[in-house]
């Protein structure tokens, strides 16, 4: 079963939209200009908001051995 995690690989802050990139399979790039523009055209608050809920809610990957 395919779960969603925060990469460790690719992080910029935190690694949420990386992790997303991760499970849906698409550039973690893409996902994070399509964010900055959600961001600029809803205000900026919430999309802070809600990536910092993001960081508290997703799980961070654990090492695999």
């Amino acid at each position: 079963m395919k779960r969603l995690y925060r990469s460790r690989e690719n992080k910029i802050f935190g690694g949420v939209i990386g992790g997303i990139g991760e499970y849906f399979d698409i550039d973690p790039t893409v996902l994070r200009l399509i964010f900055v523009f959600i961001i600029l055209a809803t205000g900026i608050m919430p999309g802070i908001i809600a990536y910092i809920a993001a960081l508290f809610i997703v799980p961070q990957k654990l090492e695999e051995k």
